[in-house]
């Protein structure tokens, strides 16, 4: 009913509305590794939608919002739509060349995870064509990634910092 009075759609009186069902919760993970697999499999989406991001169209970034929440969705929202504002490009792709889940307590609502992107063949370009890759940009990235698991089942990546800890070579 609140959401009834809130879009200012008149409430109707002497009906009684037929309750809608309430959705059924997904189950939790059966086992740390299928969070784990689960987290792999939602941050490689991650990273294929971020390689099709076109800063030139905000809707591209809408795939990555939907896989993101809490620090990484914001910072997203922020240097994207900044990227798009001052007519950057960005050209190449992002790989993952390590993925690694860490921890996961039952009921499995929250999967930390490992990852190492190789960034090496990403190009931020400027409006004048010159470049907006620092020098001292490294080619890999080592993360430490924290994923929350939201209530329809799926996972989004909530935290990723950088952790130089993180093996990302032999």
């Amino acid at each position: 009913m609140l959401a009834v009075l809130a879009l200012g759609v008149p409430a109707l009186s002497g009906c009684a509305p037929t309750p809608e069902p309430t959705p059924t919760p997904s189950p939790p993970f059966a086992s740390e590794e299928e969070a784990f697999a689960a987290a792999e499999a939602t941050f490689a989406e991650y990273v294929d939608a971020l390689n099709h991001v076109d800063t030139r169209d905000p809707a591209t970034f809408e795939p990555l919002f939907e896989l993101s929440s809490g620090a990484v969705e914001a910072a997203d929202r922020k240097n994207f739509s900044r990227m798009h504002a001052e007519g950057q490009t960005v050209s190449g792709e992002t790989t993952i060349i390590h993925f690694e889940g860490v921890a996961s307590e039952e009921p499995y609502e929250q999967v930390q995870a490992y990852a190492c992107l190789d960034v090496s063949d990403v190009e931020i370009t400027n409006q004048d064509g010159s470049s907006a890759v620092t020098a001292d940009r490294p080619d890999i990235y080592a993360l430490e990634l924290v994923l929350l698991r939201k209530a329809g089942g799926t996972l989004t990546i909530d935290s990723a910092n950088q952790n130089e800890s993180v093996r990302c070579s032999d």
